[in-house]
């Protein structure tokens, strides 16, 4: 199958996640295919990505490390990508981070969400910390809330097992809008503060320093629901009660943000697919224009549908001002390979992934 991003083929071997059979299969495969591109012994690169359930990581990683490694190394590798939900809890992360953690080394292992691959998302350092007019206005002194909403215009769609296991809160909250590839975490990129460098390891340090300012979550401030019908589909329990939707207030406890609560609402079958980070600004004292009921100036990232981000302002008749997103322009400052600028987010992914 042709691609504009070089793949010539593509070729389907199928076998059971705990049978050395199929993945021999599969080495003989990915050692023809490098036969016929004449690369030499150990000088491969050998790329795994496991979209699968996180309880067959350790066995599908055990016989990738047994059977489908590069035989040598001569400047090749093997690296595994594992998708979200990484567990369940801290416990279930723990096993499966030291489960595959014993088979390869921790530069091999990239644990990703695809939706961080996002270009305004990749762009969030850029924008905060390149442009001028957002740094003395990202504070609390200026901010009223921030609302990062995700939501989805369908229910599970006989993905129901999969889903009930672990909700809205570990499927989206946690994954999409907090935790994703290597750390990066959304509601980090909008409050951390500026890294001393682009270094993947001081960004780290600055987003580890916001989730220890977090407070820890109140019952009052949490909403959870499930959308009708959701039992109806023949995957899910009929006594579940698993929920699909759930809205929560999270506060950070230091100087830029103390005061300003971080909204995170997700949810399926919500009739409209959206998903937005929202910088909502504290109403203009001594306001003489009464602009109150004109609503509050707002800074708006939207990451779906269609990737945008405009600014809503007062004036005498209530008007959306527009960023134009030029690509050239943004992603030129970090995020150029090869000087081909990646449009779709998982490609994006898969070549940061390769190096």
């Amino acid at each position: 199958m042709g691609s504009k991003y070089g793949a010539t083929e593509i070729k389907y071997v199928s076998g059971p996640y705990d049978s050395e059979d199929g993945f021999k299969r599969l080495d003989k495969a990915i050692s023809e295919h490098e036969i016929s591109k004449k690369s030499s012994q150990g000088s491969s690169r050998r790329l795994f990505y496991l979209a699968l359930p996180p309880s067959v990581y350790p066995p599908v990683c055990k016989m990738i490390k047994e059977c489908c490694t590069n035989k040598s190394d001569v400047g090749g590798w093997t690296r595994i990508v594992v998708e979200k939900p990484f567990g369940k809890d801290l416990e279930s992360a723990e096993q499966l981070s030291s489960q595959i953690g014993g088979l390869f080394d921790e530069t091999q292992i990239y644990r990703i969400d695809h939706y961080l691959g996002k270009e305004l998302v990749q762009n969030m350092l850029v924008l905060r910390f390149a442009n001028r007019f957002f740094l003395p206005l990202w504070n609390r002194d200026n901010i009223a809330n921030v609302q990062i909403v995700f939501r989805e215009d369908f229910g599970t769609e006989g993905r129901g097992g999969y889903f009930d296991e672990y909700g809205i809160i570990r499927d989206i909250i946690q994954n999409h809008l907090l935790q994703a590839s290597d750390s990066l975490k959304v509601l980090c990129l909008v409050a951390m503060e500026k890294p001393i460098s682009l270094k993947p390891e001081h960004i780290r340090d600055e987003k580890v320093k916001v989730l220890q300012s977090v407070i820890p979550i109140k019952d009052k401030e949490v909403v959870l629901g499930q959308y009708e019908g959701y039992r109806d589909d023949p995957t899910v329990p009929n006594d579940s009660n698993t929920p699909t939707f759930a809205t929560t207030i999270l506060r950070i406890d230091n100087e830029r943000w103390e005061g300003v609560p971080f909204i995170l609402k997700a949810g399926k079958a919500m009739g409209s697919k959206k998903a937005d980070i929202r910088i909502q600004f504290k109403d203009v004292p001594g306001d003489i224009f009464k602009c109150q009921k004109q609503g509050r100036n707002e800074f708006v990232i939207r990451l779906q549908p269609s990737e945008a981000m405009y600014m809503k302002l007062t004036t005498f008749q209530a008007i959306h001002v527009s960023l134009s997103f030029f690509n050239g322009i943004i992603m030129s400052e970090m995020w150029i390979l090869d000087k081909v600028l990646l449009k779709e987010y998982f490609n994006f992914m898969f070549l940061v992934v390769i190096g």
